[in-house]
């Protein structure tokens, strides 16, 4: 498995977790689901309705954050397309204006640090072009909101509530792309012939 990750390039945060774990402990113990969703972008890239299903239900985790009603309508057409019930064409609709509403986030300066990354998960979300980014915004959304709410402690308590998030958005992943969707073990296997080969 560390072989693979290594070929597609994965940060060192998460080489080093990996180790020398098997791709079934790597699927059943991931605390981050920006990283499965990293991870099922690179293996699966011809899924797109599962992962967006995914993506959509990661952003949602962060709903309550979400101030303008462009953000929640990509929200609900990424898993309304996941689920087959939205055309590709609403799903880009939604994420175009998204952008916008997480732009108007990002430069009005009365909004809410935390709608800034509630506005970027629920564009992320119907993005198609975007691998694993609303669990990651979905994570600094329910951080930033802990920091918000909690000044003495923001530290601590943004931490405790994105470590929270990441392990929320990983079974969040695992719940909507099981593991036998994924094609890693198939890539693995390649990984190893190719090596017995060059070596052989």
């Amino acid at each position: 498995m560390k072989q693979l990750l290594i070929k597609l390039r994965a940060c060192t945060e998460a080489l080093e977790w990996a180790g020398n774990k098997t791709w079934e402990e790597v699927y059943n113990t991931c605390h981050r689901g920006d990283w499965l969703l990293w991870l099922h972008y690179r293996t699966n890239k011809e899924d797109l309705q599962v992962r967006t299903l995914a993506k959509g239900h990661c952003a949602n985790t962060v709903r309550y954050l979400m101030q303008d009603e462009r953000s929640l309508k990509a929200v609900d057409t990424a898993i309304a397309f996941g689920e087959g019930r939205a055309t590709r064409e609403e799903l880009d609709a939604a994420a175009y204006a998204a952008d916008a509403a997480a732009y108007a986030a990002d430069t009005d300066a009365a909004a809410y640090a935390a709608d800034t990354d509630a506005a970027t998960a629920a564009a992320d979300a119907a993005n198609v072009n975007v691998a694993y980014y609303a669990a990651a915004y979905a994570g600094d959304a329910a951080a930033r909101a802990a920091a918000a709410r909690a000044a003495a402690a923001a530290y601590a308590a943004a931490r405790d509530a994105r470590t929270k998030n990441q392990k929320e958005t990983a079974d969040i992943v695992r719940k909507y792309i099981p593991i036998e969707f994924w094609n890693v073990n198939k890539m693995v296997d390649e990984i190893k012939i190719e090596k017995e080969v060059n070596n052989g």
